[in-house]
Protein backbone atom coordinates (compact mmCIF):
# COMPACT_ATOMS: atom_id res chain seq x y z
CA UNK A 1 0.00 0.00 0.00
CA UNK A 2 1.45 3.36 -1.00
CA UNK A 3 1.64 6.41 1.25
CA UNK A 4 -1.02 8.12 -0.84
CA UNK A 5 -3.39 5.17 -0.41
CA UNK A 6 -2.76 5.14 3.34
CA UNK A 7 -3.36 8.91 3.51
CA UNK A 8 -6.68 8.48 1.67
CA UNK A 9 -7.76 5.69 4.03
CA UNK A 10 -6.80 7.77 7.08
CA UNK A 11 -8.70 10.77 5.71
CA UNK A 12 -11.79 8.66 4.97
CA UNK A 13 -11.66 6.93 8.34
CA UNK A 14 -11.21 10.25 10.15
CA UNK A 15 -14.31 11.50 8.32
CA UNK A 16 -16.26 8.45 9.49
CA UNK A 17 -15.17 8.96 13.10
CA UNK A 18 -16.31 12.60 12.85
CA UNK A 19 -19.61 11.68 11.19
CA UNK A 20 -20.58 9.00 13.70
CA UNK A 21 -20.47 9.82 17.40
CA UNK A 22 -20.37 6.16 18.36
CA UNK A 23 -18.05 3.42 17.24
CA UNK A 24 -17.10 -0.05 18.39
CA UNK A 25 -13.74 -1.80 17.95
CA UNK A 26 -14.03 -5.54 17.48
CA UNK A 27 -11.81 -8.57 17.07
CA UNK A 28 -13.05 -11.14 14.60
CA UNK A 29 -9.70 -12.80 14.01
CA UNK A 30 -10.92 -16.36 14.51
CA UNK A 31 -13.81 -16.02 12.06
CA UNK A 32 -13.55 -17.53 8.60
CA UNK A 33 -13.94 -15.36 5.50
CA UNK A 34 -17.50 -16.65 5.08
CA UNK A 35 -18.33 -15.82 8.71
CA UNK A 36 -16.89 -12.31 8.37
CA UNK A 37 -18.98 -11.83 5.22
CA UNK A 38 -22.10 -13.01 7.10
CA UNK A 39 -21.31 -10.58 9.91
CA UNK A 40 -20.82 -7.73 7.42
CA UNK A 41 -24.11 -8.61 5.75
CA UNK A 42 -25.95 -8.50 9.10
CA UNK A 43 -24.33 -5.14 9.92
CA UNK A 44 -25.38 -3.77 6.53
CA UNK A 45 -28.97 -5.02 7.00
CA UNK A 46 -29.14 -3.22 10.36
CA UNK A 47 -27.67 0.01 8.94
CA UNK A 48 -24.28 -0.24 10.61
CA UNK A 49 -21.01 0.34 8.85
CA UNK A 50 -18.37 -2.32 9.50
CA UNK A 51 -14.89 -2.50 8.08
CA UNK A 52 -11.54 -3.98 9.04
CA UNK A 53 -8.55 -1.62 9.13
CA UNK A 54 -4.91 -1.80 10.04
CA UNK A 55 -4.41 -0.76 13.65
CA UNK A 56 -1.91 1.96 12.71
CA UNK A 57 -4.45 3.52 10.33
CA UNK A 58 -7.12 3.50 13.04
CA UNK A 59 -4.71 5.12 15.50
CA UNK A 60 -3.65 7.82 13.03
CA UNK A 61 -7.31 8.54 12.26
CA UNK A 62 -8.10 8.86 15.98
CA UNK A 63 -5.12 11.21 16.34
CA UNK A 64 -6.80 13.53 13.81
CA UNK A 65 -9.89 13.92 15.99
CA UNK A 66 -10.55 16.43 18.73
CA UNK A 67 -10.38 14.81 22.12
CA UNK A 68 -8.10 12.25 23.68
CA UNK A 69 -8.46 8.72 22.32
CA UNK A 70 -5.12 7.41 23.61
CA UNK A 71 -6.87 5.05 26.04
CA UNK A 72 -8.18 3.12 23.02
CA UNK A 73 -4.70 2.51 21.60
CA UNK A 74 -4.10 -0.42 23.94
CA UNK A 75 -6.96 -2.29 22.23
CA UNK A 76 -5.44 -1.81 18.78
CA UNK A 77 -3.74 -5.16 18.56
CA UNK A 78 -4.38 -8.05 16.26
CA UNK A 79 -7.34 -7.97 13.92
CA UNK A 80 -9.45 -4.79 14.35
CA UNK A 81 -12.80 -4.07 12.82
CA UNK A 82 -14.72 -0.83 13.34
CA UNK A 83 -18.51 -0.59 13.62
CA UNK A 84 -20.04 2.86 13.24
CA UNK A 85 -23.37 3.98 14.68
CA UNK A 86 -25.26 7.23 15.02
CA UNK A 87 -25.89 8.78 18.43
CA UNK A 88 -29.57 7.82 18.12
CA UNK A 89 -28.61 4.16 17.71
CA UNK A 90 -25.49 3.91 19.85
CA UNK A 91 -26.58 0.54 21.25
CA UNK A 92 -27.26 -1.03 17.86
CA UNK A 93 -23.72 -2.40 17.23
CA UNK A 94 -23.82 -4.20 20.59
CA UNK A 95 -27.20 -5.68 19.70
CA UNK A 96 -25.87 -6.80 16.32
CA UNK A 97 -22.84 -8.45 17.97
CA UNK A 98 -25.14 -10.37 20.30
CA UNK A 99 -27.54 -11.28 17.48
CA UNK A 100 -24.71 -12.58 15.29
CA UNK A 101 -23.34 -14.66 18.14
CA UNK A 102 -26.75 -16.16 18.76
CA UNK A 103 -27.17 -17.04 15.08
CA UNK A 104 -23.67 -18.45 14.67
CA UNK A 105 -23.50 -20.16 18.06
CA UNK A 106 -20.13 -18.56 18.74
CA UNK A 107 -18.51 -15.98 20.96
CA UNK A 108 -16.97 -13.96 18.17
CA UNK A 109 -16.54 -11.20 17.15
CA UNK A 110 -15.22 -9.94 20.45
CA UNK A 111 -15.79 -6.43 21.70
CA UNK A 112 -12.46 -4.72 22.26
CA UNK A 113 -13.81 -1.26 23.08
CA UNK A 114 -16.60 1.18 22.34
CA UNK A 115 -16.76 4.95 22.26
CA UNK A 116 -20.18 6.49 22.81
CA UNK A 117 -20.31 10.27 23.03
CA UNK A 118 -16.56 10.26 23.89
CA UNK A 119 -17.09 7.82 26.79
CA UNK A 120 -15.04 4.62 26.55
CA UNK A 121 -16.14 1.09 27.41
CA UNK A 122 -13.54 -1.67 27.34
CA UNK A 123 -13.92 -5.40 26.95
CA UNK A 124 -16.51 -8.10 26.60
CA UNK A 125 -17.96 -7.52 30.05
CA UNK A 126 -19.59 -4.30 28.77
CA UNK A 127 -21.40 -5.88 25.81
CA UNK A 128 -24.65 -6.64 27.65
CA UNK A 129 -24.64 -3.21 29.29
CA UNK A 130 -24.08 -1.51 25.92
CA UNK A 131 -26.81 -3.55 24.22
CA UNK A 132 -29.30 -2.47 26.91
CA UNK A 133 -28.50 1.24 26.64
CA UNK A 134 -31.50 3.25 25.59
CA UNK A 135 -31.24 5.34 22.46
CA UNK A 136 -31.79 9.09 22.59
CA UNK A 137 -35.16 8.61 20.90
CA UNK A 138 -36.26 6.08 23.53
CA UNK A 139 -35.14 8.36 26.36
CA UNK A 140 -36.95 11.36 24.88
CA UNK A 141 -40.07 9.22 24.47
CA UNK A 142 -39.93 8.18 28.13
CA UNK A 143 -39.49 11.77 29.30
CA UNK A 144 -42.45 12.89 27.17
CA UNK A 145 -44.57 10.06 28.57
CA UNK A 146 -43.62 11.03 32.12
CA UNK A 147 -44.45 14.67 31.44
CA UNK A 148 -47.78 13.81 29.82
CA UNK A 149 -48.88 11.46 32.56
CA UNK A 150 -49.86 14.10 35.18
CA UNK A 151 -51.65 16.20 32.57
CA UNK A 152 -53.59 13.17 31.34
CA UNK A 153 -54.61 12.34 34.92
CA UNK A 154 -55.96 15.86 35.48
CA UNK A 155 -57.87 15.87 32.18
CA UNK A 156 -59.23 12.40 32.90
CA UNK A 157 -60.38 13.41 36.36
CA UNK A 158 -62.07 16.51 35.00
CA UNK A 159 -63.78 14.56 32.23
CA UNK A 160 -65.00 11.79 34.51
CA UNK A 161 -66.27 14.32 37.01
CA UNK A 162 -68.34 16.29 34.48
CA UNK A 163 -71.57 14.64 35.55
CA UNK A 164 -70.70 15.04 39.24
CA UNK A 165 -69.78 18.72 38.90
CA UNK A 166 -72.86 19.38 36.76
CA UNK A 167 -75.11 17.61 39.27
CA UNK A 168 -73.50 19.43 42.17
CA UNK A 169 -74.00 22.81 40.49
CA UNK A 170 -77.61 22.00 39.67
CA UNK A 171 -78.32 20.94 43.28
CA UNK A 172 -76.70 24.09 44.64
CA UNK A 173 -78.67 26.31 42.27
CA UNK A 174 -81.96 24.63 43.24
CA UNK A 175 -81.34 25.34 46.92
CA UNK A 176 -81.36 29.04 46.35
Amino acid sequence: MTREEKAQIIEGLTGKFQEFESFYLTDSSSLTVAEVNDFRRLCHEKGIGYKVFKNTLIQKSLDNLEGDYTDLYTTLKGFSGVMFASAENANLPAKVLKEYRKKSGGKKPLLKAASIDAEFYFGEENLTFLSELKSKGELIGEVITLLQSPAKNVVSALQSGKANIGGLLKTLSERN
